[in-house]
């Protein structure tokens, strides 16, 4: 199993990044990982501590339209180039927290997601170089109130509500190309998104190197890699959950705001 990392808060509020170890104990860092942060004697058992997102970004770029799927199901064409939009740090929330059903929207979408965390400074990249600064992988949810989507001109609203981005649960180094991402909802066997993350118009690479051409992404930053066909609405009382292979799984419950 690749080694997964984890950010924790203890039962005195201290935050910490760590490795989860099989036993489900973590042994803390002493700085994020990303940040050449190394193990510590301080090991903490799972009853006294709880699992956060596993990274605190500055921003959250994400990239709309990125499966040509998705984009059909949408009515429009694949974007000649990436199409860039912020999520706020703010609408971060952990695995296993509720996303909160906001009463401004009637239509709150699901959006399971690939998520790049950055390791290093990244400006003006070429996608060569852009892939050195990808320092790992954790899933997304982005989620997405589809009516004011439609409704603004810019999708700033929409997308940025509070617990609008759940994030986890952990990040792990590697991560296979040909990795198959699903969605589920409550209990059906069946997901509602499948997609092969390699199935992207443009890579991982080329978005961290288009993202850089416009601003410089820091270490621990976010770049949401978009969604595959098949979203549809969530309802107060759903349980949704996002799994990628190679990482684990995504799983939140809905409830009204």
């Amino acid at each position: 199993m690749a080694q997964r990392y984890v950010r924790i808060q203890n039962q005195e509020g201290q935050i910490y990044y760590g490795l989860l170890q099989l036993s489900l104990n973590v042994q803390v860092l002493d700085a994020p990982p990303w940040l050449h942060g190394q193990p510590t004697d301080l090991t903490l058992t799972p009853e006294n501590y709880q699992i956060l997102a596993p990274c605190a970004p500055s921003k959250i770029v994400a990239v709309g339209k990125n499966y040509a799927d998705h984009a059909a199901e949408m009515g429009t064409s694949v974007p000649s180039e990436p199409l860039i939009f912020f999520k706020p740090p703010t609408s971060i929330i952990p695995s296993e927290s509720q996303i909160k059903y906001p009463p401004q929207s009637q239509r709150v979408d699901y959006e399971g997601e690939l998520a790049l965390v950055i390791g290093d400074y990244a400006f003006e990249c070429t996608p060569e170089v852009a892939q050195t600064k990808i320092w790992g992988y954790t899933i997304a949810n982005d989620v997405t109130a589809r009516d004011l989507q439609k409704r603004d001109a810019q999708w700033t609203r929409a997308k940025g509500f509070d617990t609008f981005c759940p994030l986890g649960p952990w990040i792990v180094r590697e991560l296979n190309p040909g990795a198959r991402l699903q969605t589920f909802l409550n209990d059906d066997v069946n997901p509602v998104q499948s997609a092969c993350i390699d199935q992207m118009v443009f890579s991982p690479d080329v978005l961290v190197s288009y993202i850089s051409q416009v601003m410089t992404l820091l270490p621990g930053d976010l770049v949401l890699t978009g969604t595959p066909q098949g979203v549809n609405p969530l309802h107060p009382g759903d349980r949704v959950r996002v799994e990628i292979e190679g990482i684990g799984r995504l799983e939140n419950t809905v409830a009204f705001r």
